[in-house]
């Protein structure tokens, strides 16, 4: 296969191979962590869990720390990425050991929710470095293949981080405390990895760095800007256009989770544990979903290009998702994780790789910091906007129908883009 062929070229290189180690690490603890999270907040029998407790949930953990997001992109801009890599995950280590105290302890909500809020706050530094640090570590000739298998590796790393909190959890031990102590291992393990690193590999440039974080903090206002008016250029519109279409995919995706999670928890069965494994499952496919995205991609965007093939990801799921999300029944919802975990992919990878190659080294920080800005804030509204459009089992006809209209309005965006 293609896929296994570039692997092995792209894993000669052995800074990529050592880089792709630590994001196989951190991404499987987040996938673990997030779906302790999860199965806390909306699977604990003590709880009867709503579309707006879902989407409160989300906003207390991502809205503060997207205010986080432009200060990060200045910040690695100046800062070792390697070093990011280092103390961030060991810092996430001991705040999941702290959460998992919160769990079993009599402690108010909003104690546990500061706690996992400074876990994922520290995470938008780490996922936000590993991006711009990839064309470090691999030549141009070969960044779409790396941005094709690397994000890839790491969703599918926390895709299988959530398979194995799914097993812990049901299985070894029915404590989401456990889970999360799981994670803080496998952070620390990401720590310990990021030293096989130089701490000069990843850059940024020493002439770029500037040490004093009050004259990093001072300066981030007229750096974002800068990093801004970078991307409006005209020879950068692509990458404007590839972000814009993939907020919005975003919004499509979190909506649609939010409506899986009520669906497993309510509708498609009524026994706790049931619920959890079935969402479990759906998670499963829509992770192979992603591989097969990570296949494809690299064919299709040097057929397509990227833009074309963003634009035929959007159009299949303006067309399956209704198609497969309206029966409202285990089957054909599996197959639309599927669908949307390709799409999705699909388009990251040529989002991802769009905006690497039109932006330059010394902003690829702050933009991707805001790109992942622009992720979570998609990603809040769309669970607002779910909330108020669910009713208490989530089949909800008109979300699945806008949702479509969304994604049809994106392929018909990116398909006149790239005829211009």
């Amino acid at each position: 296969m293609a896929v296994v062929r570039d692997l092995r070229v792209l894993l000669r290189l052995k800074g990529f191979r050592r880089l792709l180690a630590v994001r196989l690490l951190s991404q499987g603890a987040d996938g673990v962590y997030q779906t302790a999270l999860a199965t806390y907040v909306v699977f604990s029998p003590e709880k009867q869990t709503s579309a707006a407790a879902i989407a409160s949930a989300m906003a207390v953990l991502l809205l503060p720390y997207s205010l986080v997001g432009p200060f990060a992109g200045v910040l690695l801009d100046r800062w070792r990425r390697r070093q990011v890599f280092l103390y961030g995950n060991l810092l996430r280590a001991l705040l999941a050991s702290v959460t998992a105290v919160l769990m079993v302890a009599s402690v108010p909500d909003w104690l546990f929710y500061v706690s996992a809020l400074c876990v994922t706050a520290v995470n938008r530094f780490v996922l936000a470095g590993l991006s711009a640090a990839l064309p470090r570590v691999v030549d141009a000739e070969r960044l779409v293949i790396a941005n094709s298998l690397s994000p890839t590796a790491g969703t599918l790393a926390a895709t299988a981080g959530g398979g194995l909190a799914f097993v812990v959890r049901l299985v070894i031990a029915d404590s989401d405390a456990a889970v999360v102590l799981l994670g803080a291992a496998l952070y620390l393990c990401g720590a310990l990895a990021s030293l096989r690193m130089a701490v000069e590999l990843l850059g940024p440039d020493r002439a770029l760095v500037r040490p004093r974080l009050a004259a990093a903090l001072v300066g981030t206002a007229r750096d974002l800007v800068a990093g801004v008016r970078h991307l409006a250029e005209p020879t950068r519109r692509g990458a404007a256009w590839a972000l814009a279409a993939m907020t919005l995919m975003r919004f499509c995706y979190g909506a649609l989770l939010v409506m899986l999670l009520m669906l497993c928890r309510y509708a498609l069965t009524s026994d706790r544990d049931e619920g959890l494994a079935l969402l479990g499952l759906a998670l499963g496919v829509s992770g192979a979903g992603f591989f097969a995205a990570a296949v494809i991609t690299p064919w299709a965007a040097g057929v397509l290009g990227p833009v074309r093939w963003m634009a035929l990801c959007a159009a299949v799921a303006a067309v399956l998702e209704p198609a497969l999300g309206l029966p409202f029944t285990t089957v054909p919802l599996l197959a639309a994780a599927f669908v949307l975990g390709l799409a999705t992919q699909g388009s990251k990878i040529a989002t991802d790789t769009i905006v690497q190659s039109s932006v330059d080294d010394a902003f690829r920080g702050r933009i991707f910091s805001v790109y992942d800005v622009l992720f979570n804030v998609a990603f809040v509204g769309a669970a607002g906007v779910a909330a108020l459009m669910l009713p208490p089992d989530g089949r909800s006809v008109p979300l699945v129908v806008s949702v479509a209209v969304i994604y049809g309005a994106v392929a018909l965006a990116m398909a006149r883009f790239a005829r211009q």
